[in-house]
């Protein structure tokens, strides 16, 4: 779980564990539960809120984050709290480069006990939530990183780097 660095924005506490059976959609429909996309690889997620423009502000960054992460042993992705239309009209051509998930009902949000998005959440293969960062700050998105790194034997991307954004606290994840 997400740990607060001294002078962190605080970060509220988040599930260990993700329920198996909440299904997620690709932006191309195809739906299944967790415990299906976790089979094989952990999940590496960067969840975004469309409607704010928190989540807008680190996009660039989250991509840039993700794509350090190919060929790694966990399924990077982007899941996006909207429907697959209005995700492939907020993500544009990122929705061709990554795994996208649709949450518009937001219960993957819910079963992961995120209260403030954007996210960066590592789920093992297990179902167990390894670690989270909520909002932007740079010192917890690198620890999330870290931990998929130790967990994958993976070099983890340079957080932060010149171009990202100042910290900031994100929305509230329930809408």
């Amino acid at each position: 779980m997400g740990r607060t660095a001294p002078g962190a924005l605080p970060l509220a506490t988040v599930a260990s564990n993700v329920a198996l059976d909440i299904n997620l959609t690709t932006i191309g429909g195809e739906t299944r539960p967790l415990e299906e996309w976790i089979t094989t690889f952990h999940l590496a997620s960067v969840v975004l809120d469309p409607y704010t423009n928190e989540s807008s502000w680190i996009l660039k960054t989250a991509a840039r984050i993700l794509d350090g992460f190919r060929g790694a042993d966990a399924r990077v992705n982007l899941v996006v709290t909207c429907s697959a239309e209005e995700a492939k009209e907020y993500l544009g051509p990122l929705a061709d480069s990554f795994l996208v998930f649709c949450d518009a009902d937001r219960s993957f949000v819910r079963g992961l006990g995120l209260e403030t998005l954007p996210a960066f959440v590592f789920v093992r293969g297990d179902g167990s939530v390894e670690a989270t960062a909520q909002g932007w700050d740079p010192a917890e998105w690198k620890h999330v990183a870290k931990a998929i790194a130790d967990t994958c034997a993976w070099i983890p991307p340079r957080i932060p780097m010149a171009g990202d954004p100042s910290p900031f606290r994100g929305t509230p994840a329930a809408g």
